[in-house]
């Protein structure tokens, strides 16, 4: 299996770099089987019933782009020099970042972004850093929302800067627990009125959290796809929520993930015969072609980079050829590519 399998050719004018307004608005290509139509993600309580179950990922987007000094003493006096940081992930002593220029940073050095924040560098690790920061909790939290930019994906970056609308369009509706540093982005397509209009539908709902990390971003550099080895994000599948998959299975409703985020960790935590257990760890999950599903029974999810583990994660889950052409569809038909763009519902044949 050959990472030029998994490529397509995409006008840069279809990279959305901002969402659609209203969010339910955006374009939904339905392929379910074999048939496909162009539909408004305003349109998913008709296609989703009762009994069905939506899996959301809950993880809330920190502003991960922070700009920052070094003072540093030297015999002609205080040098400062001004430091850009992103963070990546959270670890056991602090936080994994991206600096620069990094060269102007060493160990034990304090990096101030704020009155109420500055970090110390804790250890530099090839090109990155840990830092532990000089707040916690929710104190941290709201320092970082003051002086913090929304880290958008390189692609989008490339285009525009992030700005503050950003802050709340790239998060959900229903985000609540802090970590991620890219959104679950086909959950960006929801709203209130849709929320309620699925709820007198009978559709449930279950909440998962997985910590998006700036990994989702990395290119696949092997070109035997079956070698690459995934990068580990945090996550966590509740008792509650591992119950309700369950017993939505147990009943004959279908189990369907918003996001390769939530099927990654749902799929993580269910054992081979289709049980979820409660889950809380690190996930390295890579799907492929080739795989057998758990428990996911359909995908609700945005259009993705050619040659990227996610775009192998749907043809796995609807097959290559058919993914194939539903992407060259989707580009003929003028859908909007990416973490702002349009969304997909997928539903293999037999779901």
């Amino acid at each position: 299996m050959k990472l030029d399998d998994f490529d397509f050719d995409l006008p840069e004018a279809l990279i959305a770099t901002r969402p659609a307004r209203p969010r339910s608005s955006a374009r939904l290509l339905l392929a379910q089987g074999a048939a496909t139509r162009d539909l408004s993600v305003r349109d998913l309580p008709d296609l989703l019933g009762p009994g069905d179950l939506l899996v959301l990922n809950d993880t809330r987007v920190i502003p991960a782009r922070l700009t920052g000094t070094r003072a540093r003493q030297t015999p002609q006096g205080e040098a400062v020099a001004r430091i850009e940081i992103t963070l990546l992930e959270p670890v056991a002593d602090g936080w994994r970042a991206l600096a620069k220029p990094l060269r102007k940073l060493k160990p034990d050095e304090i990096i101030r972004f704020s009155d109420a924040l500055s970090a110390r560098v804790a250890r530099i690790e090839n090109a990155e850093l840990v830092l532990n920061f000089d707040a916690t909790g929710a104190a941290f939290d709201t320092a970082l929302a003051e002086v913090g930019a929304m880290p958008l994906p390189p692609y989008i970056a490339a285009l525009r800067a992030p700005d503050a609308a950003d802050h709340q369009d790239y998060q959900t509706v229903w985000a609540r627990n802090s970590g991620a540093v890219a959104a679950p982005t086909a959950s960006l397509h929801f709203d209130e009125d849709l929320l309620a209009r699925l709820t007198d539908r009978g559709v449930r709902f279950a909440h998962v959290t997985l910590h998006v990390g700036a990994g989702t971003f990395l290119p696949v550099k092997v070109e035997d796809v079956t070698t690459h080895r995934m990068h580990g994000e945090w996550g966590e599948v509740t008792p509650e929520a591992a119950q309700a998959i369950n017993d939505t299975r147990a009943a004959g409703g279908r189990v369907i993930p918003v996001g390769t985020t939530a099927l990654r960790l749902i799929e993580s935590a269910a054992t081979p015969d289709g049980r979820v257990q409660p889950f809380e760890g690190v996930t390295e999950i890579f799907i492929y072609p080739g795989y057998r599903f758990r428990v996911t029974d359909a995908l609700m999810t945005n259009f993705h980079l050619p040659k990227s583990t996610l775009l192998m994660l749907v043809s796995a889950l609807m097959g290559q050829e058919r993914v194939r052409e539903l992407y060259r569809h989707a580009v003929d038909s003028g859908y909007r590519f990416f973490s702002y763009g349009d969304a997909s519902l997928l539903i293999p044949k037999g779901s």
